[in-house]
């Protein structure tokens, strides 16, 4: 579709007189019927993508979105716009009679925007009548959530691919604010998107300080963490690894006077649900939280995020680093970091397969008549829903099981002992992949040159000089740019390697290029050991 057009319905419709970087692009894209994966910085118009988009295309338009207070915020949006098209949402908080108002309102005419969350789209019957809507567009909000959740915290996003495949395969467009290349290469795979245009524009935050402060013990880097919160101005973010952690940091804090709150998923819901509307209201300095908070929390004014502990992956980091100075103000961003704290982190990472656990599910599944969800599954072996989603997720991943809308099915040529290796083998794969991410962590922390150079390469994005804006900078470590690299594995060119399989290029230096494999991760390999040896072949 044309820039005129587009340009055009913004104006008409939601009164924007310009459009940003790569909004138009993307949706000249889905206007035209071609799937998008849009990956533009927080504050940049990820939500204007699809709204313009779903206006302008005939149809209904679903947007998962993966919290009530994110569907709310979106909502809020179009209700604020007059001339906008209305919105409803269904989700667990509305009652069965506002839901079937959502429902009618939806099937008169009255509103073209559909907010869900994945759980939603769980259901047979919300999908079966979304099918008879005639979807136009699906955008799913907060993709990222396809690869570095999806296998543990919200299993559903992994189904959206079959959802998708049932509503007819509608143009589709995936929204993340921070993605490097594998993630949207998953992100792709799960969602079914063939040809999908690729917008990425700058992941780079300017405004934003990045220092990460070293710590040889425990209590030295607890004690550092409250004397740079206190200093720090407020309102602020505090990340924690554990809940533990979140609730002691908020306690100290407090004795010294700040207004501080703990966040975790362990407290009850209204009192989660009142440390986000304090913070958002000012009303809280600072909240202490694991990473249980912050998808959702568009507050322009936080002034600092800080980790108290070393998130799993440089993706979960710079997401949550994205919840500081959304006003364009300065901020920032500290990492508080201990090498040992990386052993916990393995902790979490390593989760072995009970075995005869994977074989008895595998068993159960060839037992049945029919295919058996994984609330029937779980009461079969007497263990929790989530544990059994796991473990189908394991045993589908190993090419086990097959998993539709309506349950797990076995495949043929498996036996229970060989299903359960299988997924102990897809289960050890993803551990050296999460490994290997934390070993990308490790080189952030650890790195003498421009911390934002080594953040922004692995995002895929070259920075020419050195930023002026982190503590490796200020320290005169960080090096002056190289001179581009003559090399016939360019960022982003698709690999084989001769042990390691498949994989892609992620960041490329002097004497040494960063490798994502869909078997064993992030690998760094040198130059000439890769010629020498003809470890790479391009694919």
């Amino acid at each position: 579709m044309a820039a005129g057009p587009i340009a055009q319905a913004a104006r008409d419709f939601f009164g924007w007189e310009h459009l940003r970087d790569g909004q138009e692009e993307a949706v000249a894209a889905l206007v035209d019927g071609r799937d998008v994966i849009t990956v533009l910085p927080t504050g940049a118009g990820k939500s204007a993508v699809y709204q313009l988009a779903g206006t302008i295309r005939e149809g209904i338009t679903v947007v998962v979105s993966p919290l009530i207070a994110l569907q709310r915020d979106q909502l809020n949006q179009l209700e604020e716009t007059p001339r906008a098209p209305k919105g409803v949402a269904i989700n667990s908080s509305r009652g069965e009679r506002a839901v079937e108002e959502a429902w009618d309102a939806l099937a008169e005419g009255a509103a073209e925007f559909v907010f869900l969350a994945p759980e939603q789209l769980a259901k047979d019957d919300v999908v079966e009548r979304l099918r008879r809507l005639d979807v136009g567009l699906l955008a799913v909000d907060e993709a990222h959530c396809v690869a570095s959740w999806g296998h543990d915290f919200r299993p559903d996003y992994l189904r959206l691919g079959d959802v998708r495949e049932r509503l007819g395969r509608p143009v589709t467009v995936a929204l993340t604010a921070t993605a490097a290349e594998p993630v949207r290469a998953e992100i792709t795979a799960r969602l079914g998107m063939r040809d999908a245009l690729v917008v990425v524009r700058g992941v780079d935050r300017p405004n934003i300080d990045l220092t990460v402060h070293r710590a040889t013990t425990d209590d030295e880097k607890c004690e550092r963490v409250i004397d740079e919160v206190l200093a720090l101005p407020k309102p602020g973010l505090v990340y924690t690894a554990t809940r533990r952690d979140s609730e002691e940091y908020a306690e100290v804090l407090r004795s010294h006077g700040l207004r501080a709150s703990a966040y975790h998923a362990g407290l009850p819901a209204r009192e989660r649900s009142d440390v986000h509307d304090a913070f958002l209201d000012d009303e809280v300095d600072v909240v202490v939280a694991t990473n249980a908070f912050g998808m959702g929390i568009d507050k322009p004014n936080v002034r600092f995020v800080a980790h108290a502990s070393v998130p799993d992956s440089l993706d979960a980091y710079y997401q949550e680093v994205g919840r500081a100075g959304r006003d364009g103000d300065p901020a920032s961003a500290i990492l508080f970091y201990r090498s040992e704290d990386l052993g916990l982190r393995k902790y979490f990472v390593a989760r072995g397969v009970d075995q005869e656990r994977a074989a008895a599910a595998y068993r159960a599944l060839a037992q049945s008549d029919s295919p058996v969800k994984a609330t029937e599954l779980a009461k079969r072996l007497e263990i929790s829903p989530r544990s059994a989603t796991a473990l189908l997720n394991l045993l589908a991943e190993a090419g086990a099981v097959s998993v539709t809308r309506r349950g797990a099915r076995p495949r043929a040529g498996f036996t229970p002992a060989a299903a359960a290796a299988g997924a102990e083998e897809a289960s050890e794969r993803r551990e050296r992949i999460e490994e290997s991410r934390l070993e990308v962590m490790r080189r952030y922390a650890e790195t003498r040159d421009c911390r934002r150079r080594v953040l922004l390469g692995y995002f895929g994005e070259d920075l020419p000089e050195p930023c002026g804006h982190c503590d490796t900078c200020r320290a005169g470590t960080a090096k002056e740019a190289e001179e581009e690299v003559d090399t016939p594995y360019p960022a982003g060119v698709s690999v084989k390697h001769i042990e390691w399989g498949r994989g892609s290029v992620v960041e490329v230096e002097s004497d040494r290029i960063t490798v994502f494999f869909e078997e064993q991760g992030y690998k760094v390999l040198a130059l000439d050991a890769v010629t020498e040896n003809h470890l790479l072949s391009l694919v």
